[in-house]
């Protein structure tokens, strides 16, 4: 399935696969009879012709500079009633092989296995944080790491609420700490070493992904230093979030 994009006002994504989301954005409301934006197309276009992709994109795409040829186009291709629905259909069906490309380049073996685990417990907000940090991992490195945060708090929020347990804040600390108690996974309920030590490792990466967040992502302004995380660090970031969420949800599922 297709990532969904919101994108701000003239704000240009620089990911692949978010540049050709915002592209079929852009596309939907002219089938529609809706007046083009124009500038963001053209820098959306100029953006896509950087990719070593764009000579596989639709021909009215590669042809198209303006509202006057993409309107143009897309009428060709329907007509009489219904035919906005067809347009529509048409801009979905023209961008679809792309989509799923793009998808699969930005694809990991631990991506599909979360995608999978998550997708098997109704947790929606763990999956949009999920889809949000996959999103952002190559070419927003402090917003994947604030969205991996947000998976675990989310994560959390999901186990706790099905327990019927209270909590007050998004502390992910307080809320890791509720869940683990709960799960029997905080260290100080075990007494053989190497399970203390595993669960400690586990609190750890939880705390570690908080201060994180706090220093490297997007949540909080920076000063006139501002440290900025490389996409390796937004990677392990992104992945530990997601093997840890998995992880909880697979606990709770057993025990309860």
């Amino acid at each position: 399935m297709a990532l969904e994009l919101m994108m701000h006002p003239n704000e240009v994504p620089s990911g692949p696969l978010e540049l050709v989301l915002a592209l079929q954005d852009l596309l939907l409301p002219v089938a529609e009879g809706n007046r083009l934006d124009e500038q963001m197309y053209r820098e959306v276009r100029e953006r896509l012709m950087k990719l070593p992709q764009f000579d596989k994109f639709p021909a009215f795409i590669r042809h198209s500079r303006g509202h006057d040829q993409v309107w143009g186009n897309l009428k060709s291709h329907a007509s009489g009633s219904g035919s906005w629905a067809k347009r529509r259909q048409y801009v979905y069906d023209s961008l679809a092989p792309m989509i799923a490309e793009m998808e699969r380049r930005d694809t990991q073996p631990l991506d599909e296995a979360v995608s999978d685990s998550l997708a098997n417990f109704d947790t929606q907000a763990a999956q949009q944080a999920w889809s949000r940090a996959l999103a952002r991992r190559e070419e927003d490195p402090e917003g994947a790491i604030t969205s991996a945060r947000t998976l675990l708090e989310s994560t959390c929020k999901h186990i706790l609420d099905e327990a019927g347990e209270a909590y007050e804040n998004n502390d992910l600390p307080k809320l890791y700490k509720r869940v683990s108690e709960l799960l029997n996974l905080a260290p100080s309920q075990h007494t053989e070493e190497t399970f203390r030590a595993i669960l400690g490792g586990c609190h750890s990466v939880v705390q570690n992904l908080g201060t994180l967040r706090n220093r490297m992502g997007d949540a909080h302004g920076q000063g006139k230093n501002p440290v900025r995380p490389a996409k390796r660090h937004a990677g392990l970031a992104v992945n530990l979030a997601g093997a840890m969420s998995v992880f909880l949800l697979e606990t709770w599922e057993v025990r309860r």
